[in-house]
């Protein structure tokens, strides 16, 4: 069993305690409190293993009823999810607990010109744990935050002259600043970093990234509001694998959905087997950095309900991305009333020949069994089309492969 996790005995033990914590403050919450009462202690990784997942809303009731606050500086709120799901509120001390990242991966420092491209305000954290790390990294930084689409060219110059050496947001945001300037014709001879976290990585972002900053290399960050920071990849780690912090448990279980729980003391939220809807593995990492690694698939909350059956977002997703000329693609549901009206596959077009719609419209239909059958009787529901953009969360910057638009 302990080989599922990132930690080895030996290395948890001592920090079990932390966990043990958890476990009292979500026994004091009556809403959950019975489901823990079989609990008494967490001494081993067993004892964890034994504890029942905790979801994203059993985590909301309990912050709700916790009200955490920090012991030294500000407590701040965070809106929890909002990209996919409805909006919470989570909470961080002043820091964001990246003092524990720096000390473990340092991607920056007081060489540096950074651009801080995550979203800035608008209650999302990772423009202001960017903030942090920048600030333990002493280097300058530019926080740009969201930009204008009429904006990029001007800034692009900006950002050039200033020898900017590295970048950070989604990738979503990303591979806005990378596109536009390869279709400009814009290099950026002096980028060598490029820091992301918040989505999966996109293989098209690193093909615009070769051309517009040949020395520029990833260094990626996974976390979540609830979780913050967990883990952190190199250039030399394959994209989808990271290196879990000492303060961050990873537990991968035997359906293969990763849950988290916090070692850090200072942590104010009780993630006790928290899970994301991220499944993964507990690997070694071919950079052959010793330790566990976690390897993320993805997302295994990517199915949805259409008139009553499951569509895989992913499937769907990754078959029109193969699609010559398609550079990203999203799937948007119109609902009224709850019952799905229509799909759309919505594609955002690169360089090169045009896609066919019509074609990759008739093979998605049937090769797809949900869609073939839930719109057996009104096919011209289901439509895929070119789009100038995505459709994309504002606060946060990011393009969610599902959008779920309700009709009045």
């Amino acid at each position: 069993m302990t080989e599922h996790f990132s930690l080895a005995p030996e290395a948890a033990g001592p920090r079990l305690h932390v966990a043990g914590r958890s476990l009292e403050l979500l026994q004091s919450v009556p809403e959950l409190a019975p489901r823990y009462a079989a609990h008494e202690a967490v001494l081993t990784l067993d004892d964890v293993a034994a504890l029942p997942p905790l979801a994203k809303d059993d985590l909301n009731v309990a912050l709700a009823h916790l009200e955490p606050k920090a012991e030294r500086g500000a407590t701040w709120l965070f809106q929890s999810g909002g990209s996919t799901g409805a909006p919470k509120v989570g909470y961080a001390p002043t820091g964001f607990y990246m003092a524990g990242v720096h000390a473990h991966w340092r991607p920056l420092d007081r060489t540096d010109v950074f651009v801080n491209a995550w979203g800035a305000g608008r209650m999302w954290g990772a423009h202001f744990l960017a903030a942090a790390l920048a600030d333990l990294a002493g280097c300058q930084v530019i926080a740009l935050g969201s930009v204008g689409a009429d904006e990029y060219d001007e800034w692009l110059a900006f950002l050039r002259a200033r020898r900017v050496t590295a970048i950070g947001g989604t990738p979503s945001v990303l591979r806005m600043w990378f596109a536009r300037a390869r279709a400009a014709g814009l290099k950026l001879p002096e980028l060598r970093k490029v820091l992301w976290l918040g989505e999966a990585w996109q293989p098209q972002l690193a093909e615009d990234m070769a051309a517009v900053a040949p020395d520029a290399r990833r260094w990626g960050m996974f976390g979540s509001t609830e979780t913050w920071v967990v883990g952190t990849n190199t250039p030399d780690c394959p994209a989808d694998t990271f290196h879990p912090l000492p303060e961050q448990l990873v537990h991968a279980g035997p359906d293969e959905l990763l849950d988290f729980t916090t070692l850090n003391p200072d942590m104010l939220n009780p993630v006790l087997r928290y899970r994301t809807g991220d499944a993964g593995r507990i690997v070694s990492c071919p950079c052959g950095r010793p330790g566990r690694a976690m390897r993320v698939l993805g997302r295994r909350d990517s199915v949805v309900q259409v008139r009553g059956l499951g569509l895989d977002v992913d499937e769907v997703i990754a078959r029109a991305e193969r699609e010559p000329g398609v550079a990203r693609a999203q799937v948007l549901i119109t609902e009224q009333r709850g019952r799905a009206t229509g799909v759309d596959v919505l594609l955002l077009t690169g360089r090169g020949a045009a896609p066919d719609l019509d074609r990759l419209r008739r093979e998605l239909l049937s090769a797809t069994f949900t869609l073939s059958t839930a719109f057996q009787h009104d096919p011209e529901s289901f439509r895929v089309r070119a789009a100038d953009v995505l459709i994309s969360n504002d606060r946060t910057g990011k393009t969610s492969n599902l959008v779920v638009r309700e009709e009045p």
